[in-house]
């Protein structure tokens, strides 16, 4: 059995510097947990389009890096849109052990 460490991420919307035309607000946010679930709050969405701009780092934050590598320094990630200019923070909120042979 073959155990790995991960972290559990919380990405949320930091500012907004242009007019939001998705409806997300400051504060808003979805998870990450256990390699691969996405949680987002009831009653709440998020914006794929902002979200699939954050998803391809997602997997390298979820590990520990060097402290030296711009991905363990850097947290914020901005949506495509040039209009909105829409800011998010990745946050790790925990980790956790898994069992990889259990992943696919």
């Amino acid at each position: 059995m073959t155990e790995m460490r991960l972290y559990d991420l919380r990405i949320t919307v930091e500012r907004i510097e242009g007019r939001s035309v998705c409806g997300l607000e400051v504060g808003d946010f979805f998870e990450v947990t256990e390699s691969s679930r996405v949680r987002i709050p009831e009653g709440r969405h998020f914006c794929l389009f902002a979200m699939q701009s954050v998803l391809p780092l997602l997997p390298a934050k979820m590990r520990r890096l060097p402290d030296e590598d711009w991905l363990e320094q850097d947290s914020l990630v901005c949506c495509p849109d040039p209009e909105e200019r829409l800011v998010m923070r990745i946050e790790r909120i925990g980790e956790r052990t898994l069992v990889t042979e259990e992943l696919t």
